[in-house]
Formats: structure tokens, sequence, C-alpha cells
């Protein structure tokens, strides 16, 4: 950990470095110099330099010594508030500290508490403390506190000793967690765990700790002032924090907050213990009374702004809300154009929606202001992937890995990367490397084994799958188990006999038919896969229509106008994410992030054309309706009554004929997108006024060709998804037969809903056509084979 002591030391060589005319200030020119040394692999625009000088002469103002520019105090606050890396920007300038600095430690004596009163010179108490301590606005104030401290500083040093002592104190790395910097209090997921710090909470020394705490709050509580008291429990929840006794830090924080309500700190402070702690909802509220402090106390508090509005945004991502969070990150760049973690957080969400574009853009701005962050690098590649740009997207995984060679989401991606481009073998050793770094990353493991098997490594594969199943027991993992077993048996009858097996053939859809009624058409089904696959991702089949009903009638939404000047009730898309946060409460906040990505992508992409950020909440509700859970006939109701919901139709039991079938439209460029596209951009005459009932309304929307009468296939696959027929494998995929079996009456092979909704078929039975008749269960096949009825054809539709 860089102490106070010797983290001063290297501000001052640096400020003496670039201090040219020995004058006590960097003015602009020198301050120039110092930012173009400390990146020397980033090449600066003057406008980008005027920008960012601005930047800090604007936010550190009151360090700003006339002409002669940022005193050494105002170079120390920006380091302090994470601005700079100390250390990077001093190995970087490659300069060195006297021989006499270099033993500057923070440890403090061990001593009873009657002895901490002999006080040591204020320029000691300052190097032994953390940088808090003395910062010009989060600093300690009163000496009464610095006796506080003091104490609180041998009695956690006492309790870490006697735990390491016993073997139950967790963290050899306990001094690499330092002071929080910009932000920093939330850092990303792999920093925190890779310095926890984990106390042992249970036994009798921490319950003295807490015991002794007590103590020192009455100490702070009976000060001769209320800012003194407020002084004192601000200090002693900096110091647990820093200590990583969480739970504890959060009492003195509320204490705080409720000695001075009004004032930021202790509510940042707290919803960065909250967060911590995994209690997102309330970090997220104790930031929202921070920002609202902040916002009303004007100037004061402007530096703190952008971090609050980081890790407001951060504690949102916790709960799922990524689009809420995009809206933080965003104004904590704009506040602050340098804030390359705001940006990189802002690219990384951008990208967890599925706004590739954009994301690219705020990454390549984070790594441009900092370009060894390895996680930017690592989220743009992702972002490049998916705007399928896998050249460049290898290039910059690559560059992560460089800058961090265990970097684990880096290399798990660039492994599934190299799996889409079918380079299975480059693909198994990034896996490898994951599983060197995380041993029980069962993902990775199943993924080597699928990359192994890509590769025909079929024997390594099995054992790959093999470990992943020791790891996990999930049921797709007996199912890979299952289909590898299959695969093998039919080379081995393959190379048997010349039946020519494991080859097979498109077959075009006009020599696909069915046998009766009961058996899907081929395009019917490959459309209601497309829209359950929809469905399972955002898990709205698990949401009941009639929540959908409860949202319109609970909850108002005011008026607004559009540009044609039609009346809405339109929501920007973070407000959207609230209602959906209400209707799909049951998941959890990375599914929830899931389901949100797939609702853009599909849903809101298509409703805001414009990228105004605005949707029709009725529209929404009415094109949500049918792939939510209930009654066929109740989801077309709730459909109907959304319209019906809309300010263009308000107040009466009639929608416009015009809104019916742009909704029924919108509803086909949605969820059959081969074929509503077109229908979408199709040009109409003058518009329809007629109104239609309810009863008409059905007729549009059960119409097989121009409305959603694919919506009697999707219930059919809904109520019969799980269903699992015996021992029955699909003669082209191997896999077992889930859902519907679709049996080919002449040759008697059967194939899943998969390969029958594509048309795939074994060599081994060529025909000239091929009739189809579907099971929905193993017991609907058994009766059929008891009864032994002729089959009577039909043509195909």
């Amino acid at each position: 950990m860089t102490t106070r002591g010797t983290r001063s030391e290297k501000v001052k060589r640096i400020f003496q470095q670039f201090d040219a005319n020995r004058d006590g200030g960097l003015n602009r020119d020198e301050m120039a110099a110092l930012v173009v040394a400390v990146n020397p692999r980033v090449k600066f625009s003057d406008e980008q330099i005027n920008a960012i000088l601005d930047e800090v002469f604007r936010t550190y103002g009151e360090f700003i010594d006339g002409e002669k520019g940022l005193t050494y105090d105002g170079l120390l606050r920006t380091y302090d508030d994470g601005a700079g890396d100390v250390d990077r920007d001093f190995d970087a300038l490659e300069l060195e500290l006297n021989d006499d600095n270099k033993g500057t430690s923070i440890e403090v004596e061990a001593s009873s508490s009657s002895a901490v009163d002999e006080r040591v010179v204020e320029s000691q108490k300052k190097q032994r403390t953390a940088a808090w301590a003395v910062s010009p606005n989060h600093g300690i104030v009163f000496d009464d506190t610095w006796k506080i401290v003091d104490d609180l500083e041998i009695l956690i040093k006492r309790l870490k000793a006697k735990q390491a002592k016993d073997g139950k104190f967790k963290a050899d790395n306990f001094d690499a967690f330092s002071d929080a910097g910009w932000s920093r209090e939330l850092g990303p997921s792999t920093e925190i765990s890779e310095k926890r710090v984990f106390w042992e909470e249970s036994g009798n020394d921490y319950a003295a700790l807490v015991r002794e705490l007590g103590g020192l709050r009455s100490r702070a509580d009976g000060a001769r002032s209320r800012e003194e008291a407020f002084d004192g429990h601000m200090a002693i929840g900096r110091v647990l924090y820093d200590h990583q006794l969480f739970k504890e830090a959060l009492v003195s924080f509320k204490r705080a907050c409720e000695l001075q309500p009004v004032d930021v700190r202790p509510h940042f402070r707290a919803g960065n213990s909250f967060y911590v702690l995994g209690r997102y909802k309330e970090a997220k509220e104790e930031f929202l009374l921070a920002l609202e402090a902040a916002e009303a106390g004007g100037n004061q508090w402007g530096y703190l702004l952008p971090q609050i509005y980081v890790n407001l945004g951060i504690a949102l991502e916790g709960e799922g809300m990524v689009l809420s969070a995009c809206e933080y990150y965003r104004e904590a760049a704009i506040l602050c154009p340098t804030h390359f973690r705001a940006l990189k957080l802002l690219g990384s969400a951008l990208f967890g929606v599925g706004e590739y574009k954009a994301a690219v853009k705020a990454l390549e701005e984070a790594i441009f202001i900092k370009p060894d962050y390895a996680d930017a690098h690592c989220d743009l590649a992702s972002a490049l992937h998916a705007m399928a740009e896998d050249e460049k997207a290898i290039e910059v995984f690559q560059k992560a890995i460089d800058l961090k060679p265990g970097h684990v989401d880096a290399l798990y991606n660039l492994g599934g990367l190299y799996m889409d481009l079918g380079r299975f073998q480059r693909a198994s050793e990034m896996y490898t490397r994951v599983l060197a770094v995380w041993p029980n990353h069962w993902r990775a493991q199943l993924n080597k084994a699928v990359s192994l098997l890509g590769a025909g490594e079929t024997e390594e594969a099995k054992k790959a799958l093999k470990e992943a199943l020791k790891l996990t027991n999930r049921v797709e993992l007996h199912d890979a188990i299952s289909h590898l077993k299959q695969i093998q048996k039919k080379k081995v009858k393959g190379n048997g006999g010349a039946n020519g097996e494991g080859v097979l053939v498109i077959v075009e859809p006009s020599k696909f038919k069915t046998v009766n009624e009961k058996t899907t058409l081929r395009q019917d089904l490959a459309n209601a896969l497309q829209i359950r696959m929809f469905q399972r991702i955002t898990r709205l089949s698990r949401c009941d229509v009639e929540l959908l009903k409860k949202e319109m009638s609970e909850h108002d939404v005011p008026l607004s106008y559009s540009g044609g000047g039609v009346p809405e009730k339109s929501i920007r898309k973070p407000n959207l994410e609230e209602i959906l946060r209400r209707l799909l409460n049951f998941l959890k906040p990375e599914t929830f992030q899931g389901a949100v990505k797939a609702i853009n992508e599909r849903i809101l992409s298509i409703l805001d054309e414009t990228g105004s950020g605005r949707v029709d909440l009725g529209m929404i509700y009415a094109i949500l309706a049918p792939i939510c859970s209930g009654n066929p006939d109740k989801r077309k109701r709730v459909a109907f009554d959304a319209l019906l919901w809309r300010p263009v139709n308000e107040g009466g039991s009639q929608i416009k004929r015009a809104d019916a079938v742009h909704y029924i439209k919108l509803l086909r460029a949605i969820y059959i997108p081969s074929h509503g596209v077109s229908e979408m951009l199709e040009v109409h005459g003058e518009e329809d006024s007629s109104t239609v009932s309810f009863k008409e309304f059905l007729v549009m929307f059960d119409d097989p060709d121009w409305g959603f009468g694919i919506m009697s296939t999707l219930v059919k696959l809904e109520s019969g998804d799980r269903n699992r027929h015996g021992n029955c494998v699909c003669s082209v995929c191997r896999y077992p037969v889930i859902g519907s079996r679709f049996k080919e009456i002449k040759s008697h092979f059967s194939l899943c809903n998969q390969c029958y909704s594509e048309g795939k078929v074994s060599s081994a039975f060529k025909q000239d056509e091929y009739k189809f008749k579907e099971y929905g269960s193993e017991a609907e096949a058994m009766k059929d084979k008891c009864t032994c009825l002729p089959l009577q054809s039909r043509n195909d539709r």
C-alpha cells in the first residue's frame, strides 16, 4: 500500500520536476508538459490538452495561486481524488525518492488507550494516516477526532494480529486494498474479489472490537458540538471502511447522516458501504440522497458530483437497471470529460443493452484517456465482435490480455469468438487458460469440451465434459454427454455398413408435407421457435398478462406530444425499465439485464426508430401481451385494452382500425421479421377513420396470413416444450427429442422441433417428398402405434 508519506513525497517530486520557474505553482504550460509526460503513449491534440487543463483549473480553482498556477496541495488533491495514479506517473517519469523518505510507514505502534495522549507533532500525524484524513474536504477537522482515530487504529491492529495468529484472518494482501480513490470505492468485481478481506465475525475478539467501538462512538457523541460529533463518526467510518469492516463502517456513516442530513459525504459513504455489502437498493437510495444534497449545495459539492453519478450508476447495475445506469454514467462523463472510468462504465452498460455503436464510441474514448485500461479493451472487443468486426476484435482482446495476462473475461470471450469463427483449436487454448486462472469455471470447461469436439478430439472432449459435470450437475451436460455417445454409435454404424449416415441435406419447404391438420407447418414452427426463444430470454412467459392490466390501471402516465402533434403516453427508456422490473421482479439482476437487452434490441429498436429515447407505453403493453403467460384469449383481450388505453382511443370501447392495422404490422415486424418488415414498408392511401370492436379485432389478430395466427403454434410450444420422448433421439442432430416429435411415415425416422423447422434430413433417407406426423408426447405416439389406424393425407398448404 502506498503510504501517505511516500505518496506525498512522490507527488512533491513530480511537482518539483515540472515547476520549471520554481515559483511554487504549475502554470498551464507546465501542467501541459506534465500531462504529456505521464501519458507517453498518447498523442494529444492542442484541443484535448486545453480541454484537460480547463477542467483541472476549473475543478481545483481553490488551489490556483494567481498566475503561478496549481499549487503542490492542488496537485496532491488531484491524485487524492483519483484523477491520476501516483505510482504509475512516478514510475513513468523515472523519478526516485530521497533515501531518507523510503522507509516512511503508516504502521501505528501498539499502545494502551492511556498512552495515546502522548501525541506526536502534526507532520508525523499526517504521515501515518490515510490520504483522506488530511484532504481539505474529507479530512479530520477536530483534534479530539485524531485521538479517536488513533485508538481505533490500535483496536483494529490488535484484532488483525489475534485473528492472524488463530488462522482466521483471510487476506495475505491486506495492505493492498488502498485508499478509495476516484469512484474506486465500488471498483470492478475482479479488483474487489482480488483484494477483499474476510474478517471472522463470530468470535470473541470481534465481539470485543464491536464493544470498544461502542465506546468510541459514545465519545464522538459526547463531543462539544454537533459538528465535532459528525467529524468523529465520519472519521470512524472511514477508518473502518479502509480496513474493510464494512458493516461497522455503515453504522458510523448512518449516525453521521442523522447528525447532518443535508451533508453529501455521509450519504455517499453509506452508499458505498451498502454496495460492497450487496445491498444495492439501499445503496441506490443513499446515492440519490447524496445527489439531492449535492445539487442543493451549489458549487460546494461540484467536485463530488461525477463520483456520485458513477457510483449511483454502479448501484443501479447491481439491481440490473442498466438503461438507468447509462443515464448517470453519461452525466458523469459530461461533467468530467476526462473521467475514463465513467466512459468505460457507460460503454460497458451500452454494450449490455445492445447499443453497440454507442458502446464502441464510449469505450474508445476511455482507452484514449487511459491506454492501459485492460477492462475497457475487453469490453470494446466484445462490442466489435457483436458488430461482426471479428479481426479487429481479436486484436483488441489480445491487447487486453497483453495488459493483464490473467484477464478471465478477455480470455473467455476470445474463446467464444474463435468458436464462432470455427477456429476450435484456438478456442480450446483460450478456455484452458481461463481454467488455469479459475479452475471451477464450469462454463469454460463445457465450452472447452465443445471446442475440442469441433476440433475432432472426441476423447479429450469427453474428459472435459466429465470435468464440467463434476463442477455442476446441470441437465444440459447430461444431454451433451448423451449426444457424444450417440455420435460415437453413429460413427461405428457408418463404418460398419454403407448407409452413409452422418451427412445431412436441407430439403426445400415444398417437399415437406403434413399428414393432418394437427401437424404444424414447417415455417410456422420456425417462426414460433424464434418467438419462444425470445420468451425464454426475457422470461416474459413467466409474467402473468394480468400484471400488464394492473400496470395500466394503477400507474398513470402524463400525455406527451410527438412531432406530428398526436397525444401519446410515451416514456423514456429508463422509466420503461422500472416498469419491466416490476413485471419481472422474480428475476435476478443479471438475468433481468439480459431480458432488457433482448427487449431493447428486438422491440424498442423498432418502436423508437428516430432514436429519441422515448417509446409509446400503450403500444409496448400491447406488443408484450401475446407473449406473456395466461390464457390465450386473455392475452388478446389485454392487447386490445392496451390499445384502448392509448390517448387516441381512450374513453371508448372501440379502437381505430388504422391503429389496429398498425399494431398487427408492428407485431409481425417484431416477432416474424421475415414477413413483418416488408409489410411495415407498404404505403397506403388515405387513413382509415373507422373503428373496430374487440370481436373484429380478434378476426384481424387470428388471421394466419396477415395477423398473428402463429400464436396458436406458440401456445402449443409453451405447453409441451419440456416433454421428453423416452429414449428417442433426432435422426439428424442426435440429441434427445424434447417438445414435439415429427415422425416421417414412410421411412419412420424422427426429427426434433429445430431440425424439422430447418428442413434437415439425413442423406440416408432420400425421398421425393416427406410426410410428417407430429406427436406432442410419447404417450400419443404409443397410442397411435397401438391403434395402427391408417393415416389420412392432405396436401401441404
